[in-house]
């Protein structure tokens, strides 16, 4: 198995090209990861505070137009 040092010092000697890459990878990777997350967290009801503080914001019109 490799180790996340033997990962780090493989990306520390890339190339700019290639490294822009991984990094490129890596980061829509964690978009991906973020964005289940955020998925599951609303089925579950976890996000449902803000729900009720856009609901109460809407209320008191306290809402700023975009």
């Amino acid at each position: 198995m490799v180790t996340i040092q033997e990962i780090k010092g493989a990306i520390e000697s890339l190339p700019k090209g290639d490294y822009l890459r991984i990094r490129n990878w890596l980061f829509e990777k964690d978009c991906r990861l973020w964005e289940e997350e955020i998925k599951e967290d609303s089925a579950n009801g976890r996000l449902d505070f803000l729900v009720e503080e856009a609901l109460q914001a809407k209320k008191a019109g306290a809402l700023k137009e975009l």
